[in-house]
């Protein structure tokens, strides 16, 4: 029965229907497979799938990556309320975009990702200047900020990463807190981020939650 779950989940997000893909897991919860399977045996190894595909696909856009994240993220929500105990938060991030940096598609195309990884996002806006960034993330005992700029003056500039990664060091918080990038110029220059201060960098949302989650392993690493 759970091929064929994920036969029909994978056919509604490829489709990038969201309500057939809510109907799925809803069926199967229905039929008796566990909200914990749904979401760990289906919804992320297809959003993981579908991310792949996007990323070789020239012709694919921002909207795409958009739909597929938020797809995982509204069904993961619902299905977890029917864990059989409160999934554990796999950790906590800070997310914004870069000060002067108006984009927020990209940064909420990662948020959906992360969201089904069960890491708890606190999603600070646009436009964000470096002590908000740096203040957010003590306020909410997070362990990474992530930093979405999706021009190069803005991932470049002194109130971007650099800005985030001199107060940090100021307040001694480095090794509690890490710092990811992600957006356009990076991937233009996959150096970029070792420029601007920040520990890692991901090029879309899967791979920022795979990313964000190593960071947190090496913050909360005994």
């Amino acid at each position: 029965m759970l091929d064929q779950i994920i036969r029909d989940y994978r056919e509604a997000v490829f489709d990038t229907d969201g309500e057939g893909a809510v109907a799925v897991a809803e069926n199967a919860l229905n039929n008796g497979i566990a909200a914990e399977d749904i979401v760990f045996k289906v919804v992320i190894p297809v959003i993981e799938e579908m991310m792949a595909v996007i990323n070789r696909d020239p012709d694919a856009n921002l909207a795409q990556h958009f739909m597929t994240a938020q797809i995982a993220a509204t069904v993961t929500e619902k299905m977890l309320v029917h864990f059989r105990q409160p999934p554990a938060s796999q950790g906590k991030v800070v997310i914004g975009t870069s000060a002067g940096d108006l984009h927020s598609l990209g940064k909420r195309i990662v948020m959906g990702c992360l969201k089904s990884l069960m890491i708890e996002v606190v999603d600070l806006g646009v436009n964000v200047t470096p002590e908000r960034f740096v203040d957010a993330a003590v306020e909410h005992d997070a362990q990474v900020i992530a930093i979405s700029s999706m021009m190069i003056h803005t991932a470049r500039g002194e109130n971007g990463s650099l800005a985030v990664r001199r107060l940090l060091q100021e307040r001694g918080l480095e090794s509690r807190v890490k710092l990811v990038v992600g957006g356009a110029p990076y991937r233009f220059d996959p150096e970029l981020y070792r420029t601007v201060g920040a520990d890692a960098w991901a090029e879309d949302g899967i791979t920022a939650g795979r990313v964000i989650q190593d960071l947190i392993r090496a913050v909360t690493r005994p």
